[in-house]
């Protein structure tokens, strides 16, 4: 505790305070009948902080735990509400009504100038995802190099890094290897021999920022003389906009959880990087996962919230390192 007491104070603080609730929005709406104890975000407070209120899909509330390893967390309790928009997350944010909240491309944008973001590493991995009947590989080939990465990342206004491999650059250090850049000469040679029937496939993408992605997919697919329609249906589709999360900073760790979430074999462990880069060679060597930008966790910070970042390289939540510069009712103005 006292090497974050010796930690530069800004924002007006003057030194770190016991008390009040951080007030935190997110996406997800987690349905499970307990609390999640794996994973990214709410399993991050435990030891930290104890679950004493669970409202699957809508609401959690975590106390400070006062036999927390690392000291007392400052805030007496973390607030979370579930399945909020990012929409309704940033108008929260604007309005004092949450702390913390998610922030997509087009949010980011619209942030107040002097507003505070917390960035981690690129550990989101948007990609393509094959369904088992689309069997043609020079079919998934073709879409591979029909993709512009480059305006994909523009729609993300420049946020992480557009990549055709699975770990990114942070991690691997040699994700650059893994050509990124479109080819729709080759693509097309690729679609030759095709006959037009088989030239015709659905994309499947679940929310608005996906659905932004995949239209842009399209429009890259009908150039190369494929005709992908979105739908939202995105189980049923014969590709679909997919994420997964890195969730090890350990290059073979991190590969080896990004292929069980994409249904790939799972690579060998090794310490080589060498060897990683083959087996994730090996691993898209059949277009079965096209990857396509990697991208970072982003958080808008209210004005309240002293400390931090409160969130590591990877995303995970450190939140009892952060305090409060005055405590208030619920729902009165910061």
């Amino acid at each position: 505790m006292a090497a974050l007491l010796a930690l530069p104070l800004s924002h007006g603080a003057t030194r770190p305070r016991y008390g009040g609730t951080l007030r935190v929005e997110v996406r997800a709406a987690i349905e499970t009948p307990d609390p999640p104890t794996v994973g990214h975000g709410l399993p991050d407070l435990a030891g930290a902080f104890n679950i004493s209120r669970w409202e699957a899909a809508r609401r959690a509330v975590y106390d400070a735990n006062e036999d927390a390893p690392g000291g007392r967390p400052f805030v007496d309790a973390v607030d979370v509400q579930m399945g909020k928009s990012l929409r309704d997350q940033s108008i929260d944010l604007e309005l004092g009504h949450a702390d913390i909240v998610e922030l997509g491309p087009a949010e980011l944008l619209r942030q107040a100038a002097g507003r505070r973001v917390w960035t981690s590493s690129p550990v989101r991995v948007t990609a393509l995802l094959f369904a088992p009947r689309i069997a043609d590989e020079h079919l998934r080939e073709a879409l591979a190099w029909a993709v512009d990465r480059a305006a994909i990342h523009s729609l993300m206004q420049r946020q992480g890094e557009v990549s055709a491999a699975l770990l990114p650059q942070w991690i691997s250090g040699y994700a650059f290897v893994f050509p990124s850049t479109s080819d729709p000469a080759r693509a097309r040679a690729l679609l030759a021999g095709l006959p037009p029937a088989q030239r015709t496939l659905t994309i499947g993408a679940d929310d608005a920022t996906q659905r932004t992605i995949a239209e842009r997919i399209a429009l890259n697919a009908r150039y190369v003389g494929l005709q992908l329609s979105v739908i939202p249906q995105a189980a049923n589709a014969d590709v679909r906009l997919v994420e997964a999360r890195v969730a090890s900073s350990d290059p073979s760790k991190a590969l080896a959880g990004l292929a069980a979430a994409f249904g790939l074999p799972e690579p060998a462990h090794t310490d080589s990087m060498e060897a990683l880069a083959a087996g994730e060679r090996a691993l898209l060597q059949d277009y079965r996962v096209i990857p396509l930008i990697h991208l970072p966790d982003i958080y808008g910070v209210g004005p309240r919230v002293r400390g931090g970042p409160g969130i590591t390289p990877l995303g995970e939540w450190r939140f009892e390192n952060l305090w409060l510069s005055e405590t208030r009712p619920e729902g009165g103005k910061p």
